[in-house]
């Protein structure tokens, strides 16, 4: 029985996965020296998911070597500029790249404000679009790699497996704007995205149980008006979410100008509800699982 157990520890060393989840930018729609909100999965150092691809984003996609061709989706938590701006630029950049395999772009569905994410492409790329020149990604027959969209409607959680990992997305409140949530489960481990919610129909307590991290927007502080409150979540928000769901570590991104002077007093509110480890996001920081 003590040698089963012994070779079982070594088959899971021998073949555990080396898994980063790496903020490639912490800022928000501000110029501020970040780049927009942008995430990137790393499964034994090759780029398998890029969460939102917000300004900047690519340069720093571009910065840690990362490469187009090992990419095997993309979601668009929202279509917010600050959070899809690059998109064009990742697209035309795989014209130069040996990348053929079909890339899916998830977003969420459309509305009378927000086009739905076939809209979006097809605003940009389509025969009428506004890069209408390059058209043909939009077609099998594309002179680099096709890019498909897959909207996502549901308030309850969708499944969707990859060769490297499966996306659990849920539509969230984002006011107005059509807007998910997801989490990302990849050899055993589960790490979960907010975008940009004030999570008013407590979705992200379905996605966040037990998850090994909470990617948490800290766009606004406390203390803040209807309106901003109507669009994200407060820090109290986020404290209650991680202690209820057992989150083991949570990073709080989408820093902008008017939650910088007010971390220490956010941190506090946080740390009135949840004990565990809490960690202000930079561009290019890595964490293992």
């Amino acid at each position: 029985m003590k040698l089963f157990f012994t070779l079982a520890l070594l088959s899971n060393l021998l073949f555990a996965h080396k898994i980063e989840l790496e903020i490639l930018g912490s800022g928000g729609p501000e110029i501020d020296g970040r780049a927009s909100t942008s995430y990137l999965l790393w499964v034994d150092n090759k780029a398998k998911l890029i969460v939102d691809m917000g300004s900047g984003s690519m340069l720093r996609f571009e910065q840690e070597n990362a490469k187009l061709e090992t990419l095997e989706a993309v979601v668009l938590t929202h279509l917010h500029i600050d959070h899809s701006v690059d998109l064009p630029a990742f697209v035309k950049a795989g014209y130069f790249s040996k990348r053929r395999a079909i890339l899916d772009i998830i977003a969420p569905f459309g509305n009378e404000a927000f086009p739905s994410i076939e809209e979006f492409l097809t605003g940009l790329f389509g025969e009428h679009g506004i890069y209408r020149y390059m058209s043909d990604v939009l077609s099998p027959q594309s002179d680099s790699f096709e890019i498909i969209p897959v909207e996502i409607d549901s308030p309850t959680i969708i499944t969707r497996k990859y060769p490297s990992f499966t996306l659990q997305l849920i539509n969230t409140h984002h006011g107005i704007v059509p807007a998910l949530a997801l989490a990302i489960l990849v050899d055993g481990k589960k790490v979960v995205i907010s975008g940009d919610t004030n999570d008013k129909e407590q979705h992200l307590e379905l996605l966040a149980k037990d998850a090994d991290l909470f990617i948490a927007h800290h766009a606004v502080p406390q203390q803040s008006n209807r309106f901003a409150k109507n669009l994200h979540m407060t820090p109290s928000i986020i404290a209650h979410i991680a202690q209820k769901s057992h989150v083991k570590k949570v990073i709080l991104t989408h820093r902008m100008r008017r939650t910088f002077t007010k971390e220490k007093e956010s941190l506090r509110v946080i740390r009135k509800v949840y004990r565990g480890a809490v960690i202000f996001a930079e561009d290019r920081m890595r964490i293992g699982l």
